[in-house]
């Protein structure tokens, strides 16, 4: 099959799909539009963007992306068998529903919510199937449920029992800065070893002793290093999101155990709870007893359906 992904792939997860998807033979294109740099000319170019968001519902950013896009996609010159669009909000409504007349097919994999990301709901219209990995949405709109994938996975036997740190996370500055700066102390007092990131190029965290702030993205393979250097990992789930975030996939994909906030993972068919930690972010607890009992393996059969080469397999049908 002829396939083209279509992403902002700013954290660099999607490439894993195009590698998966080639690795079963078909011709991949992969169109990462993070790569597009939009540059205002000017202050009053910006307002004039501003007055367009604002009453007319247009934005010069998406337009810029939507048209990069689809001059990659004549220069092709091939209909596609599959567009398939992550992170479609980002580009402008007439260039998605232009991305029809190079495709036979076209679909969109949405990981964000309808509740956080209000934005995304209009671009459901443009699309032949959307799937989403937020249960509700889906009920809600009829859309076709799909978690996130597995890209990291290191089948072993050998579960590794010394770490640098007993637990890691990396997030950019948003709504949940306070709470992991609140979870950071309480580690601290806890005399618990850890490593946290938080991203924040606009200087609007200070440093502290708390957490490690970052003024410039680490890559995606230096992501994995602190990972592999972790026995576990922390996931704080955003507000008005239920969808499981990579953090969860990472944690599966390495065998490495899980402290989250998200206490819709007790529903999902992995879930153990000697893996799995649910904390209360109001009132977090760390029993020492979850450092200290090993990780135990998930059955092949389930974890397999999360591996990025069989989660593929959907948009192939």
């Amino acid at each position: 099959m002829k396939i083209t992904l279509v992403s902002l792939d700013n954290w660099g997860f999607n490439s894993n799909i195009a590698v998966a998807l080639e690795k079963k033979g078909h011709i991949i294109r992969h169109i990462d539009f993070n790569e597009f740099k939009y540059k205002y000319t000017s202050f009053s170019h910006r307002i004039y963007n501003f007055l367009l968001k604002t009453f007319l519902n247009k934005n010069l950013k998406t337009i810029f992306y939507g048209e990069k896009i689809i001059e990659i996609l004549k220069e092709n010159n091939e209909i596609q068998d599959v567009i398939l669009t992550i992170k479609a909000d980002f580009i402008d409504s007439k260039s998605l529903l232009e991305f029809k007349n190079y495709t036979k097919k076209s679909i969109t994999f949405i990981n964000d919510s309808f509740a956080r990301c209000p934005k995304t709901k209009p671009v459901l219209k443009y699309f032949d199937e959307v799937y989403s990995f937020e249960k509700e949405d889906c009920k809600k709109y009829n859309l076709k449920f799909k978690t996130n994938f597995i890209y990291n996975y290191t089948k072993t036997n050998d579960i590794k029992s010394n770490f640098k740190y007993q637990l890691f996370n990396i997030s950019s500055r948003d709504k949940r800065t306070n709470t992991i700066l609140k979870i950071a102390q309480k580690l601290k007092i806890d005399n618990i070893n850890y490593k946290i990131f938080i991203f924040d190029n606009k200087y609007k965290i200070k440093e502290n002793e708390l957490v490690t702030v970052i003024r410039k993205s680490v890559s995606l393979n230096e992501v994995n290093e602190y990972i592999e250097n972790s026995q576990i990992l922390l996931d704080i789930q955003r507000k008005k999101q239920m969808g499981l975030t990579f953090r969860v996939f990472e944690s599966l994909g390495l065998q490495k155990k899980l402290i989250t906030s998200n206490e819709d993972v007790k529903n999902y068919d992995f879930y153990n709870p000697n893996n799995i930690l649910i904390i209360d972010v109001k009132n977090p607890v760390f029993p020492k007893s979850f450092f200290e009992t090993p990780y135990q393996n998930i059955p092949d059969e389930i974890l397999n359906k999360y591996l990025v080469e069989n989660w593929v397999e959907c948009f192939l049908n």
